[in-house]
């Protein structure tokens, strides 16, 4: 962490040092009660300025991780998991993989709202058994061949002319890697193009799951705030100017967890900036097919021509999760860097899943789904918010997607909510898991997409009588 060598992203270097902190505290290297070094100490370590570190350690007191002890330095406060994952060997502990997210899923409770899944009573499961049959019908030896690694050929050509048709991208099948599920296209990207301390701009808020592979990687996170509007343009090219970045994750389409859609004009106008500032944007896109009103804007990769985007897109929400089908759209060099890793991680997506999915996903059936759907998740959403109306909570209704992001009133913390929410078997999404500056405390997620209409209404009352009482 050389000083010189950071010294154009002074403003943001503190982060750096926050985070070799927070983990450092995640492995459990340094506990609760344990000193932290000195100011001048940690500077000397990282080659630092003392006023960074001071920085960071002001903030990891405003966040309430660490208190000061006057003329006696820096203490670590309690900082442990809902559900702890670690261990006493910091060797093990350096690999644990840490999601906070899960822990909350690991939660048992009836009224849940902090998964953003849907409801498998929604899902075509009757249909899949024709397919099934179908499937090794035409394909007698399926459970006894690999596919290759980059996907079965005629699931590719199948999405390739999809894409085609639907959004006007034009991208070849040798173009598309077949993935097991967005994640693991989110995990290989970062493990194939992130080093520690490369610069990854994130929005904030974004997915968790993101902001803990791109962390996992030594990534140093820099956040764009998304509004209901999109970005503020102006300091997303700033950034990229300033710090050049690696890569952009981006969410632009009913985005996890707000559920703002960026604009078609920004789209462009980011293309353009990563074509001018060398920065790879990453474009996560899940939710696509998940509108209320009309389809959202064409995906940023439609006006890439120069191959500075990577389109992923996922059908595991709302076809099959079982199946865990995702895909990656990605212009050469990058492609081949890309399987590298999918052959070291699993060395190709199951054959079957894929002939499966393929052949549902090409057929009529699928279309009437996907329209049942986005009714069903409609009634669904206007459910959670006129059972909400009532409340002081404020959000905005989103057009698509599967979360609702809600504002909680000042003198409200999400993780004193959520705490006495699991008492009544409610749980959501605190602000701060979806943050990686780890704030937000006054937002929460809730998902209407995977609890039944009767359990909408009795959750949302009961969510609201915590609000009340606490």
């Amino acid at each position: 962490m050389k000083s010189s060598h950071r010294k154009s992203r002074s403003v943001y270097l503190y982060e750096e040092v926050y985070n070799y902190i927070q983990t450092r505290m995640e492995r459990g290297e340094w506990k609760k009660g344990d000193k932290l070094p000195s100011i001048r100490e940690l500077s000397s370590i990282l080659q630092v300025h003392r006023l960074t570190v001071f920085k960071a350690y002001q903030q990891l007191k405003i966040d309430k991780k660490v208190t000061v002890k006057d003329k006696s330095g820096y203490y670590i406060l309690d900082h442990s998991p809902l559900i702890t994952l670690q261990t006493d060997d910091h060797i093990q502990n350096a690999f644990l993989h840490k999601s906070t997210l899960s822990e909350i899923h690991q939660i048992p409770v009836k009224f849940q709202f902090s998964q953003a899944l849907i409801d498998p009573n929604l899902l075509p499961n009757r249909y899949f058994s024709e397919y099934v049959k179908k499937v090794f019908d035409l394909y007698p030896k399926v459970l006894g061949t690999y596919s290759t690694v980059q996907g079965d050929e005629e699931l590719r050509e199948t999405l390739a002319n999809y894409f085609r048709k639907k959004h006007n991208l034009h991208v070849e099948p040798e173009e598309l890697l077949i993935t097991s599920g967005s994640q693991q296209a989110i995990n290989l990207i970062a493990h194939s193009l992130i080093k520690p301390r490369d610069t990854v701009l994130m929005e904030r808020p974004t997915y968790s799951a993101a902001i803990d592979i791109f962390r996992g990687q030594g990534a140093n996170i820099l956040t764009v705030d998304i509004y209901q509007n999109g970005y503020n343009m102006d300091i997303v090219e700033q950034l990229m100017k300033k710090h050049k970045p690696r890569l952009f994750y981006l969410n632009p389409t009913f985005h996890n967890p707000t559920g703002y859609t960026v604009p078609t004009e920004q789209r462009k106008q980011l293309v353009e900036l990563a074509e001018k500032y060398k920065c790879l944007l990453v474009e996560d896109d899940p939710f696509h097919d998940i509108y209320f009103d009309k389809a959202p804007p064409a995906p940023l990769f439609t006006y890439d021509s120069s191959g500075y985007v990577m389109y992923i897109s996922s059908y595991s929400k709302y076809v099959a999760p079982g199946l865990r089908i995702g895909v990656v759209a990605s212009r050469q060099p990058l492609m081949k860097i890309l399987l590298t890793a999918k052959s070291l991680a699993d060395n190709g997506t199951p054959l079957l899943n894929q002939k499966m999915f393929l052949h549902y996903f090409t057929s009529e059936r699928m279309q009437q789904h996907l329209e049942k759907l986005r009714i069903a998740l409609q009634i669904r959403k206007e459910i959670m918010e006129d059972a909400l109306s009532q409340s002081e909570l404020k959000w905005v209704s989103p057009n698509g997607g599967l979360n609702l992001w809600v504002k909680l009133p000042s003198n409200i913390d999400s993780m004193a909510l959520l705490s006495k929410c699991v008492e009544q078997s409610v749980s959501f999404v605190p602000g701060h898991i979806c943050d990686s500056r780890n704030q937000l405390h006054s937002w929460i997620r809730l998902s209407y997409s995977f609890a039944s209409e009767k359990d909408l209404k009795e959750g949302i009352e009961k969510l609201c009588y915590c609000l009340r009482t606490l």
